[in-house]
């Protein structure tokens, strides 16, 4: 979802104001305008579940560094103290 459903449903929102303002000739037993207002409501809520997924998504969990500190010993007995910062 998120920046491409945000997009998704903005052009549901455009074409369903277009439907619903802009024509004017009404098919039997079919209303345009009734398909324009669904496709305005699913645009609208569509809209707001892709901003809320996008703001969640692109929010940081806090610090993407991770520390290592470790203790290394070599083969004559000698240890020394590592401390390693990955970003």
């Amino acid at each position: 979802m998120g920046l491409k459903g945000m997009v998704v449903s903005i052009v549901a929102f455009a074409a369903g104001a277009v439907m619903y303002w802009a024509v004017t000739t009404q098919g039997h037993g079919f209303r345009v305008s009734t398909v324009g207002v669904i496709l305005m409501i699913a645009g609208g809520v569509g809209l707001v579940v892709s901003a809320i997924v996008f703001g969640v998504s692109s929010r940081s969990t806090g610090s993407r560094s991770r520390t290592y500190d470790r203790e290394a010993t070599d083969a004559q007995g000698a240890s020394s103290s590592v401390h390693e910062e990955v970003r």
